[in-house]
């Protein structure tokens, strides 16, 4: 049995509500900005991954320990000094209303998270909180990475154009823009389904993570989910071509930048949910036989 003295004691819960204080300021800090950047969704997605990370760690409460290093506080503090920094420029940059995702916003919560669990735990205990970096590096991470990989908005033409053509149109592709008989649309980048795809993955990573499945399985998951994201956006493309053409530009304006947006997002995430439960269900159906 080891004897814990009041004042060591009064420290530690003093500790401890010092780290959720600044925690939730970082998390408070985090949300107003992507609140001012206007854009909802990654907004709803930023309370989807908190939410997803607290029920993770909540689980492991019992277990937390604070014991870090000198050198882990002070890389904490760092990283904490270095997320408020680029939030205050983040508040006067006319970027930040940018469709294109902000890498310093995109990535805050994975850094203000490897900087509490710095302060909390150091270096040695930063595998204590590997699942909770994973789903906040998940947020924002994958849509911050893909800007750097080549454009596949020639490739989100091709598929797009494909769907109109099977479905009876007479449309042609040429790079990134779709020909139709009675005009024509460009695919941006901010429309070639890269959010879409990195949403989409960041889900996948929840469910892996709060609803386990088989190693095999785990291969598989994000490559479903990659794919829903990337099918739903193209035939969001192909209808985007069709209004674009049509001339009704309230019409056009609503499923592009209005609320009918958002309504493809939620299709896709409805469509790999159901992807993933048929997946748990067969892995119970498994389990269950041997």
């Amino acid at each position: 049995m080891k004897v814990i003295h009041p004042i060591s004691a009064r420290l530690l819960q003093k500790s401890q509500y010092w780290l959720l204080g600044t925690a939730a300021a970082l998390v408070a800090i985090y949300m107003t900005l992507v609140w001012l950047s206007g854009n909802i969704a990654h907004f709803g997605m930023s309370i989807l991954f908190y939410l997803s990370a607290m029920i993770v760690f909540w689980e492991k409460r019992h277990s937390l320990v604070l014991q870090s290093s000198v050198l882990s506080k002070v890389l904490g503090a760092a990283l904490i000094g270095f997320s408020l920094w680029g939030g205050s420029i983040l508040l006067h940059d006319p970027q930040l209303t940018s469709d294109l995702p902000n890498p310093v916003l995109r990535l805050f919560p994975f850094v203000s998270a490897l900087a509490i669990s710095l302060l909390t735990s150091g270096l040695q205990g930063l595998k204590r909180y590997r699942q909770e970096l994973t789903l906040l590096f998940f947020l924002g991470g994958p849509s911050v990475i893909f800007t750097l990989l080549p454009d596949i908005s020639p490739i989100t033409a091709r598929f797009a154009t494909f769907l109109l053509w099977y479905t009876g149109f007479n449309v042609s592709v040429q790079d990134v823009y779709i020909n139709l008989p009675t005009g024509g649309v460009k695919v941006y980048t901010g429309c070639s389904g890269i959010e879409s795809m990195a949403y989409l993955l960041g889900i996948a990573v929840i469910g892996l993570i709060l609803f386990p499945v088989s190693r095999s399985k785990q291969i598989l998951v994000p490559i479903i989910a990659l794919l829903i994201g990337f099918g739903v956006n193209g035939v969001r493309v192909a209808l985007m071509a069709i209004l674009g053409t049509a001339q009704n530009q309230e019409l056009f304006h609503y499923w592009h930048e209005g609320e009918g947006s958002s309504i493809f997002g939620v299709v896709a995430m409805l469509v790999f949910g159901l992807c993933y439960w048929l997946i748990c269900k067969q892995q119970r159906i498994s389990d269950q036989k041997f």
